[in-house]
């Protein structure tokens, strides 16, 4: 039986995504890569980039936020280290040690938990230990690392942690960058504190994207790239500041496109509504094509009345609101469109740009929510 065919998928460029760890590993300077791949892979699919990245051997690390998205790469055929940077229950340590994780530890209850749970066991766990310098989210303080060293030397499984990490507050969206340098000394002071109370760790790890292509001070022993892994800047301000130091303009490649496929056309009169909340009103005879994608599937309902997609290279704009399941976009102007014709709504069609980038703009956020937000349910495929 032939398998159905999908109305919405997503294509990932293998190239692009090689080429884009080639450039931050040259910026790394040899560094340990650790990508991330939280949020599905930054929405382009958690299992795709995993089997994908496991073909790289100069990939030692990934990143997740949660034990689930760990679970995923290991199924999908990881089997190097995954650094696990978000909080796992605390009755859930057998499977951090099962998994061979090394988390990023936030909390004394949760070290203790581990700690109690690689003695019973009896198996060396790899921790890293997150430090607070600004952000004041996640991390230790000065006055608690006290009793993290206490906690390490209790456990005879744990062994000290093998690293120390912290997150920049406010390197993206600035070229003034004296808070990071805030951060940076808190930073090195903390990691100071850790080496006299004797819990020094191996690996110092700050960087993410922005701080890995801009500050080779951040760099340490270890990088973090996010979203520029998949091709993206973390901000217009992260560009010029590249752009400013003599950076090279075509460092990075988009990874994903998102496609869809015309599934109606109606031709409506002048004068007429469209959608829900009577928002666009025709002023002459329209022809419209219905999209089977809405807010529900990550096409943000802030682009209603804003955006356009491509279909056959040209724009087509959205017309009237956009639905849970369904958008509206104006084909009048563009010639032979039929049912089922391909519709892009990032990438590229006959020389057209649509980028994660322009929709943001349009509905009011950034591209990393863009892309974190398209729905895990659409086919992803590989493609050269």
């Amino acid at each position: 039986m032939k398998s159905p065919r999908s109305l919405q998928w997503i294509e990932l460029s293998r190239s692009a995504l090689y080429r884009n760890l080639d450039s931050l590993r040259r910026l790394a300077h040899g560094r340990i890569m650790a990508p991330s791949v939280k949020a599905n892979a930054y929405g382009h699919g958690l299992s795709e980039i995993t089997r994908m990245l496991s073909a790289r051997k100069d990939v030692a690390y990934l990143s997740v936020h949660s034990l689930e998205e760990a679970i995923v790469c290991r199924q999908s055929g990881w089997k190097r280290k995954i650094m696990l940077l978000g909080p796992v229950a605390l009755d859930s340590m057998d499977a951090v040690i099962k998994h061979k994780l090394e988390p990023v530890i936030c909390s004394r209850e949760h070290l203790e938990a581990l700690g109690k749970a690689a003695d019973k066991r009896r198996v060396m766990v790899q921790t890293h230990v997150k430090l607070e310098t600004g952000t004041n989210r996640q991390g230790f303080v000065d006055k608690e690392l006290s009793g993290v060293a206490r906690i390490y030397k209790k456990h005879k499984y744990l062994g000290g942690p093998l690293g120390a990490s912290t997150h920049f507050a406010n390197i993206e969206d600035t070229t003034s960058h004296e808070y990071a340098q805030f951060q940076l000394d808190n930073f090195n002071r903390l990691t100071g504190v850790m080496t006299k109370l004797g819990i020094k760790p191996k690996l110092r790890h700050t960087a993410s994207s922005a701080a890995l292509i801009l500050f080779d001070k951040t760099r340490f022993e270890l990088v973090r790239p996010g979203l520029s892994t998949y091709g993206h800047w973390p901000s217009k301000e992260t560009y010029l500041s590249y752009r400013l130091q003599g950076g090279k303009n075509s460092i990075l490649s988009p990874v994903l496109s998102w496609k869809t496929r015309v599934t109606q056309i109606k031709e409506v009169p002048a004068d007429s509504f469209i959608g829900y909340g009577c928002t666009y009103r025709t002023t002459a005879p329209t022809r419209l094509a219905l999209l089977p994608i809405g807010y529900y599937d990550g096409y943000d309902r802030g682009l209603s009345n804003q955006a356009y997609v491509l279909i056959r290279g040209k724009r087509a704009p959205v017309r009237g609101r956009i639905c849970m399941n369904l958008t509206m976009v104006d084909v009048t102007d563009i010639k032979g469109v039929r049912l089922e014709d391909e519709v892009t709504l990032i990438g590229t069609d006959r020389g057209e740009t649509l980028s994660a980038e322009q929709l943001a703009q349009w509905a009011g956020t950034i591209n990393y929510e863009i892309l974190a937000r398209l729905t895990p349910t659409a086919p992803r495929s590989i493609v050269r």
